[in-house]
């Protein structure tokens, strides 16, 4: 069946037909675009970027098509991310576009850039390009980049954290392209009203002088110099014991009664060169007195006073003997009794006597210390040896609770022990509440010299986040998390060798919240 058109409709259907055309071309041009840029533009002011593929995949973020990551939002709430194929920061102008990607080699992260033309790549020599980084605190970071494989590989290694402002330069042979975005990877944010609840306190970091602290492990041992052995000196059978463990006893105070032989027959031997003195003093003043009256001959005179002489030796002997026993003449009906005294003040720290018992001359009964006084005793490295001298002023501090004490040092080792290859250092402590117990485990802080440091911070604000000390920094909006390098600390202060600037605000007391949320942070991106 054949339909015969006028003039006005052929042209009519013409016209549709170069309509359709048209449009099919311009969605076909335009599909690379789609493609890399969910909105369809270049996204000049973009959210938190990813390292690699495995990144992106890792942290649920969205993706190149405009989908919701697993958590249910749109790229940390801020505006979506375009991407491209290595999982990259997408920019694009008119038909030239770059691909940055934050990846990490070996652990350093390096930035790589792909380019593109019209959708296509381009080999990695079709233009030059250069990133400027600008971190919160003003410091700036030149980035260069040279070939390699299908890529541009930056020179210089991105040090964390990854909270900067990017300017990105390209240069083709035929003109120059600006881009620029933000990346806040790890940025915590967080109310004054969460700040204020959680008592976290802001503070700044600045210049100090700092009295660095050798800090060494100390045991606290008895004072060796006011502690005694007691020993009976003389054997016997124990007939009562008055003391007992833990008690505190005067200079002189009975500890102890043995009864010994030894000592009977020490006292026997007082008592008969005493009776023989006496005899002797007769004879002596008879014989004087016969020679002087020129009675008797002078020869018996002198014999007298020989014997006298002798008879005085012997009761002196038998008197040091018994003093020596730590031991009295006693009385004539009770020669063996023996008592076993305090040498000083002190308090029995170990008891090994019972009523009964038979001792030996050299058994140690009793230990007695004054524990007004004792040692505390460290261990020192050879590397610190300069730093403690006998006379530095040093802090003892408990490790079981809260206490402390000043003390000096005493003495220092000239040797090196054998299996410890350390030397060993005392510190004399006064005790007068005895809260210092032998055997109880301290820490002894030494002293050195001061310094001034351009950069000091609380040490309440020093965490430990992959391992690496970290200060959470406060910048606009929130905190980051920021590696530092550690100096000399003084227990309240400690130098930033390496970054931060001195006038940086930081979470100094309560930061452990923020540290709380960035582990919450890292879980959630986990799963």
């Amino acid at each position: 069946m054949r339909i015969a058109l006028n003039k006005t409709q052929k042209l009519f259907i013409a016209a549709i037909v170069v309509i359709g055309a048209v449009l099919a071309g311009l969605i076909l041009g335009s599909d690379w675009k789609t493609a890399g840029d969910a909105h369809g533009h270049a996204d000049t002011h973009p959210a938190a970027g990813h390292h690699d593929d495995k990144r992106a995949e890792k942290h649920g973020h969205q993706d190149e098509h405009g989908h919701k990551d697993e958590h249910g939002h749109d790229d940390h709430g801020e505006e979506a991310v375009a991407k491209g194929p290595h999982g990259g920061r997408l920019l694009i102008e008119d038909d030239f576009g770059l691909e940055a990607v934050l990846a990490e080699e070996s652990g350093v992260p390096h930035f790589r850039v792909y380019l593109y033309q019209g959708g296509k790549p381009l080999p990695a020599t079709a233009a030059k390009v250069a990133i400027t980084l600008t971190r919160p605190d003003g410091e700036r970071q030149e980035i260069t980049f040279a070939p390699e494989k299908d890529y541009l590989k930056g020179k210089e290694p991105v040090a964390e954290p990854h909270v900067f402002e990017a300017t990105v330069t390209a240069q083709t042979s035929k003109e120059s392209f600006l881009f620029s975005f933000a990346e806040q990877e790890g940025k915590l944010e967080l109310s004054d009203a969460q700040l204020k609840a959680a008592g976290v306190t802001i503070q700044t970091a600045a210049a100090a002088t700092i009295e660095s602290a050798l800090v060494l492990p100390g045991e606290i041992h008895f004072n060796e110099d006011l502690t005694a052995h007691v020993v009976p000196r003389l054997s016997g059978v124990v007939d009562s014991v008055s003391v007992n463990l833990g008690q505190r006893v005067k200079k002189g105070q009975v500890l102890a009664v043995i009864a010994s032989t030894v000592l009977s027959e020490q006292r026997s031997e007082l008592l008969a060169a005493r009776q023989r003195l006496t005899l002797a003093e007769t004879v002596h003043a008879r014989e004087k007195k016969l020679w002087q009256d020129k009675i008797s001959a002078e020869q018996d005179y002198l014999q007298a006073r020989q014997t006298l002489q002798e008879a005085e030796i012997a009761v002196r002997n038998a008197e040091q003997k018994l003093t020596a026993l730590g031991a009295t003449a006693g009385s004539a009906g009770n020669l063996n009794r023996y008592e076993l005294r305090a040498p000083f003040d002190g308090t029995i720290v170990e008891k090994h006597i019972a009523r009964g018992e038979a001792v030996k001359e050299d058994a140690n009964v009793f230990t007695i210390s004054d524990l007004s006084s004792v040692w505390a005793e460290i261990a020192v490295p050879p590397k610190d040896l300069n730093a403690v001298r006998v006379g530095e002023k040093v802090t003892v501090k408990a490790a079981a609770f809260d206490a402390q004490a000043t003390g000096t040092i005493s003495y220092v080792g000239a040797l090196l022990g054998e299996q410890t290859r350390t030397a060993k250092a005392r510190i004399t402590l006064a005790n007068p509440q005895r809260a210092w117990r032998p055997g109880l485990f301290v820490n002894v802080e030494v002293r050195s010299n001061e310094a001034d440091v351009p950069v000091a911070v609380s040490t309440d604000a020093i965490h430990t986040v992959d391992d690496k000390p970290t200060v959470f920094v406060q910048i606009p909006g929130g905190f980051m998390p920021t590696p530092v390098a550690l100096g000399r600390s003084d227990g309240k202060r400690i130098e930033i060798a390496k970054g931060m600037k001195a006038g940086m605000q930081y979470a100094g007391p309560g930061s452990f919240i923020l540290k709380s949320e960035l582990g919450k942070s890292s879980a959630e991106h986990s799963h």
